[in-house]
């Protein structure tokens, strides 16, 4: 009998809080929440020009966001990018 190498950790999603897992993900002016700590934020040139990217931290669950404010690009707003 073999036994699975793969730790019991990488079989797990990511667990998002209740607030965190209703944020609509890839919709600019999409809201994002009341516990959300606004850390950095960086510029990036695109080729319709500047677009600026602020990244923010849940403190309930520790998700870590980014939110970008992209004016031509409906699809732009917040994604996860870690934990």
């Amino acid at each position: 009998m073999t036994q699975d190498a793969t730790p019991p950790n990488d079989l797990n999603p990511m667990k998002l809080c209740d607030s965190c897992a209703g944020i609509q993900r890839n919709w600019r002016r999409a809201r994002g929440h009341p516990e959300l700590i606004q850390g950095t934020h960086r510029t990036e040139s695109h080729k319709h020009g500047q677009v600026v990217i602020t990244k923010y931290c849940c403190e309930r669950c520790g998700t870590t966001w980014e939110y970008e404010n992209n004016k031509v690009n409906r699809h732009a707003g917040w994604s996860v990018i870690g934990r």
